[in-house]
């Protein structure tokens, strides 16, 4: 019985070491989110932290700061998304498709 437990912890410990690089690794890669045909750019890491948030000059209209701000937040929303979908998809390979409550 022992050495079945010691061999279980040994697994645990080395995925609580993958999952920490793979949380590394997910903070270098990014993915991108457009909106209004481009003039709304965002970029989100892995971490689903918003790393850069682009607005073109020609959208800025003081007089319709509504349409500017739903732009931004279409393009924040999507880019969170997509990078919700990635960690989602790492950690799948990394717990082999386990879905394991409390990770992500």
């Amino acid at each position: 019985m022992g050495g079945n437990m010691a061999k279980m912890m040994k697994q645990v410990q080395k995925m609580q070491a993958d999952m920490a690089k793979m949380q590394e690794e997910l903070g270098n890669k990014t993915v991108e989110s457009t909106a209004g045909g481009g003039v709304v750019r965002v970029v989100a890491n892995g971490r689903q932290e918003v790393v850069s948030v682009e607005i073109k000059p020609e959208v800025v209209d003081p007089e319709d700061v509504e349409m500017l701000q739903d732009l931004v937040l279409t393009a924040v929303n999507e880019a969170l998304k997509q990078a919700q979908d990635m960690m989602a998809k790492e950690m799948g390979k990394l717990t082999g498709g386990l879905n394991i409550p409390g990770l992500f």
